[in-house]
Formats: C-alpha cells, sequence, structure tokens
C-alpha cells in the first residue's frame, strides 16, 4: 500500500505571497510550448515567427484560463456558482475544464490566426503536437495537491495509494458495500488509483509521443489536429475508469463520467475530420 505524500501545494512563500505547484506546472507547460514550438520553427516549419509564437501563446493562456473556469461553471458545477456568482472569478481555489480550455483555446487561435492571416487548421496543426506536454504537467500538479484521486483499488494492487484527502468521500462510499467498510476499517481509508498518473501517462506522454512522430512528415492539413482529437478523446475516455467520477450536469455515474461524455464528441468529430482532410493532399 502507498500514502499519497501529502505534499504542501504551496512551493515557495515570498512573504505575503504564496507560489503554488500548479501554478508553477502551467508555467511550466507553457515553457515546454515555446521550447517545442521554437524548436519546430527552426527545423522547417515556418508557420510562424518565434515572435508571432510569443504572441500566440498569450492569446492562448487567456484562452486556457477563461475557458478552463467557464467550463468548470458550466460542465460541472452551474449550481453552485450561480448561487455564488462571486466565486467565478477566484480561480486560485481552483477549479478548471479541460474541455473549457480547449475550447477556450479554439478560439483565441481563431482569433489570433485572423489578425496575422494564418489559417486556423495551419495554426492547430501546428501547436498540436505542443500541447500535452503541457497537460502532462498539469497532471502533476493535480497529484502534488492530491485532487482529482481515482476509484477505489484492489489491495493487491501494488500501486494503490491511500490519499487521506479523500476521507470523506472514502466514508460515503464505505457506506455502501460491507467489503468497502471493511477495507477503510483496516487501512485506514479506501485505496484508490493513482488516476492522475494514469492521465499524466496516457494524456501527456503517449499522445506527446503519438502527435510527435505523425507530424514528422507532411500530412494533409488538418489531419494532425484530427488526431489530437481522436487521441486525447480515447486518453481520456480510458483514464476516466480509474478516475473518481465528478458530479457534472448530468449527475454522478459510475457507467459514463462527465469526462467521458464530454470527450466522445472529441473522438466522433476527430474521426470525421481525419477522413474527410484524408482526401486532401499532404500540405
Amino acid at each position: 500500500m502507498l500514502i499519497h505524500p501529502q505534499f504542501d501545494p504551496v512551493a515557495v512563500h515570498l512573504g505575503p505571497l504564496a507560489v503554488h505547484w500548479y501554478g508553477l506546472m502551467y508555467l511550466l507547460g507553457f515553457a515546454l510550448f515555446l521550447t517545442l514550438g521554437k524548436y519546430r520553427l527552426k527545423n522547417g516549419n515556418d508557420v510562424l515567427t518565434v515572435p508571432q509564437l510569443d504572441d500566440m501563446l498569450m492569446y492562448g493562456a487567456v484562452g486556457v484560463v477563461v475557458g478552463g473556469r467557464l467550463g468548470e461553471v458550466l460542465f460541472y458545477q452551474p449550481g453552485y456558482y450561480f448561487s455564488h456568482p462571486l466565486e467565478i472569478f477566484m480561480v486560485w481555489k481552483g477549479g478548471m475544464s479541460f474541455h473549457g480550455g480547449f475550447l477556450g483555446v479554439l478560439i483565441a487561435v481563431a482569433i489570433y490566426g485572423r489578425k496575422v492571416g494564418r489559417g486556423f487548421w495551419q495554426l492547430t496543426d501546428f501547436i498540436a503536437p505542443l500541447v500535452p506536454l503541457g497537460l502532462a504537467a498539469g497532471r502533476v500538479g493535480n497529484f502534488i495537491n492530491g485532487e482529482l484521486w481515482g476509484r477505489v483499488a484492489s489491495p493487491e494492487l501494488p500501486w494503490a495509494m491511500l490519499f487521506p484527502q479523500a476521507r470523506m468521500d472514502d466514508i460515503a462510499e464505505a457506506q455502501q458495500s460491507s467489503d468497502l467498510m471493511n477495507m477503510l476499517m483496516h487501512y485506514g481509508g479506501l485505496l484508490r488509483h493513482p488516476s492522475q498518473l494514469y492521465e499524466f501517462a496516457l494524456e501527456g506522454i503517449v499522445l506527446f509521443g503519438a502527435l510527435w512522430l505523425y507530424s514528422a512528415k507532411p500530412r494533409a492539413r488538418g489531419q494532425v489536429s484530427a488526431v489530437f482529437l481522436i487521441g486525447y478523446g480515447l486518453a481520456r475516455f480510458i483514464s476516466e475508469y480509474f478516475r473518481n467520477p465528478d458530479a457534472g450536469i448530468f449527475g454522478k455515474s459510475d457507467v459514463i463520467s462527465m469526462g467521458q461524455w464530454l470527450s466522445l464528441p472529441m473522438i466522433v468529430i476527430g474521426v470525421a475530420l481525419f477522413l474527410f482532410f484524408g482526401r486532401r493532399k499532404p500540405a
């Protein structure tokens, strides 16, 4: 049995200011985006100039924060936030939706593309391979914070983990089953999948490798973007089976979670776009 290390969510105290690990992971994600983007620009990809890449990152960062927060409000907790509207702006308390942030980035890219005279799919094909390592950094932040823990795992699983932060959820779930109650009494909590690390691997490392290799050769315009949609959608759909489901607008379900509902359109649209763009010649 493993026990979550209970990291201090604050990485550095600077007088009255506190720098949180999750914020540092966002900064790491942006830094990786720029590093990989500049590498691609220096190796034959002339979609943007380096200054334009910097500018597009700023547009994208705004899209991530605004879209991610609105996604959390609309997809997951509309009742709570509509009852406490001022808390919508309290992003430092946490609560960001990937799917909302993704839509925010798409809007930001479309706006920036019009500004610099670049096509939407031209830009999304360029940035798609740059995104997964940023997602991986975000999942590391989730793990450090001890949030978004996994579903109950068998004690026989070598990496089954006890999350002390999940104490209230442990008690509520244990009341539904004598086996879970026995686990709670024996271990002091329910053993769970470290699903943040699963998502780190699937949404981050595996998806990055697949997109980086796929985009290394000339592809029809839009196909790299389509592969990102399919790849992320599948990775998230699979990992959600190990993540404790969130109670979204459709309610909490152990069969198909809110994250899976939101990932299904990505997979379907991705497949349709891949087939549609596949009729074109490589760019």
